[in-house]
């Protein structure tokens, strides 16, 4: 004889499938270019992240929010052609902080970073405190960490101390940035650091 249904049991059998709300689409990002250095904003930088997927990122946001991707292969070729591609890449970023920990100028990148982590501030407090922070690693003549700066550059960041902003140390971020491109970039692609990499991805390919 069949058994009967429970009350309980009933009412699982009689409950219908709910879905979930469909989730908002987000905001659009704003389309702030933060690697352009020429000023004049024309650059692919936010066009290039609606070719594909694969981007590790579309720009500069907070480091800890990208995504850890491991680069493709085209991508590491694609590094040797343009130092920018390199700073767009979460893990270009960290290959080629690897390679100025190895000739002891990593603080170069580190003070690129913290620069940008600044422009994105809007809080005055916290410009304030982040302003000081930079200044004190990497500005102040008193730190090891302290980076080549010329003097006239040095003299604008002390006069804005008085008066912290979140661009106040935009002049000497390019001058940085310059230096990396110039003086360490061609080493890096010439380091083992880079050509292991490269090496270790064609191989991979080759193995699929």
């Amino acid at each position: 004889m069949p058994r009967s249904l429970s009350g309980v049991d009933m009412r699982k059998r009689q409950q219908p499938h709910i879905e979930g709300p469909p989730q908002a689409p987000g905001h659009p990002r704003p389309n702030n270019c933060c690697m352009c250095w020429c000023g004049c904003c024309k650059c692919l930088w936010n066009e290039d992240h609606m070719e594909g997927s694969e981007r590790t990122c579309t720009k500069m946001d907070s480091i800890e929010a990208m995504e850890e991707q491991q680069p493709t292969l085209d991508e590491v070729v694609a590094w040797a052609r343009s130092f920018e591609l390199v700073m767009r890449s979460s893990e270009g970023r960290e290959i080629f902080r690897e390679f100025l920990r190895s000739e002891y100028s990593e603080e170069n990148l580190l003070f690129w970073l913290a620069c940008e982590e600044l422009k994105k501030e809007t809080d005055p407090t916290a410009i304030d405190e982040k302003a000081r922070i930079i200044y004190e690693d990497y500005v102040s003549i008193l730190s090891p960490k302290e980076v080549s700066l010329d003097s006239r550059v040095r003299e604008g960041i002390n006069l804005s101390l008085a008066e912290p902003s979140n661009v106040m140390y935009e002049e000497a971020q390019l001058q940085i940035y310059t230096l990396m491109h110039r003086d360490s970039y061609p080493r890096f692609l010439n380091s083992s650091v880079y050509r292991d990499l490269l090496d270790s991805k064609r191989s991979s390919c080759l193995d699929t």
